[in-house]
């Protein structure tokens, strides 16, 4: 399904007490459920640790794409064939290199339009998502289909306010 550019959208973060398998897990389906709605991708071949080895094929295909992208696009990330690799999301192998590296990137964002609807950064601790309410209950299906509870994701915690806050606001009116 191709949502609306002008669908609304829940912002979801993945919350830093999960698993390590359920990361992995949340990540992937995450990019399996925005897929259809992704314009453009990014990823960067870097990760704050040792890849896996289960990852390092799509590791050397994201280089191989970025050294690509530098000759023939003239892409200058200071000439870094590891950084800011786009990946064609409906190309399948380019898509599997994305959902393979993005648990474990020091960045990973999929944009559709002029919003980022996927985010993931600091090696596997960071994951936002905007998701439809149609994509978030899939996703939800999908993650308890992984045996990965529903709360793995949150909403956007609320800023909490000091004890002063609301005497300070009226003092300034």
């Amino acid at each position: 399904m191709i949502s609306g550019a002008d669908e609304p959208r829940r912002e979801l973060f993945l919350r830093d007490d999960l698993e390590p398998a359920d990361v992995v897990g949340a990540h992937r389906e995450a990019l399996h459920v925005l897929r259809d709605s992704i314009d453009t991708a990014y990823v960067d071949a870097y990760s704050d640790s040792a890849w896996p080895l289960d990852v390092m094929p799509a590791h050397a295909y994201a280089l191989s794409l970025g050294t690509s992208q530098l000759s023939s696009e003239g892409r200058s990330v200071k000439g870094d064939a590891g950084m800011g690799v786009t990946i064609a999301v409906r190309d399948d192998a380019q898509f599997d290199v994305l959902l393979t590296l993005a648990p474990f990137t020091i960045g990973a964002e999929a944009w559709r339009l002029d919003q980022v609807v996927f985010s993931a950064a600091d090696t596997g601790t960071s994951l936002y998502v905007a998701v439809t309410a149609e994509q978030e209950a899939q996703l939800m299906s999908r993650l308890g289909a992984l045996g990965i509870a529903p709360t793995a994701f949150a909403p956007r915690p609320h800023k909490q306010r000091g004890p002063f806050a609301r005497w300070s606001r009226r003092r300034g009116a």
